[in-house]
């Protein structure tokens, strides 16, 4: 049995997912949540990609747009996530997200 190019590429970006998804949910250091959830990220670019490429007629740059968003995105949600983390690290002297709900009101 032989895999398209289309196929390959959705079944690595698959494995990256669950490895993001894995690391997110199964950590509890808020650097390493964040990882986890950049990786699931590069995942959904990959798919952006990967479907802009191997489509019926790809348009000149369509994916590409939508991959530079994403990233965009992607940027700013790292940006105030480490914010917060170093807000929190500056309170508690800790970023374990466990400790993390004594911040509530």
């Amino acid at each position: 049995m032989s895999l398209s190019p289309l196929q390959l590429c959705l079944l690595f970006s698959s494995a990256l997912f669950c490895v993001g998804l894995i690391g997110a949910l199964s950590r509890s250091n808020t650097i390493l949540v964040l990882l986890g959830i950049e990786l699931m990220l590069n995942a959904a670019n990959i798919n952006f990609i990967a479907f802009w490429r191997f489509g019926p007629a790809p348009a000149a740059g369509t994916g590409v747009v939508f991959v530079l968003f994403s990233i965009a995105v992607a940027a700013a949600e790292a940006a105030v996530g480490l914010a917060l983390v170093i807000a929190v690290y500056r309170h508690q002297k800790n970023i374990r997200l466990q400790e993390a709900n004594r911040l509530k009101g």
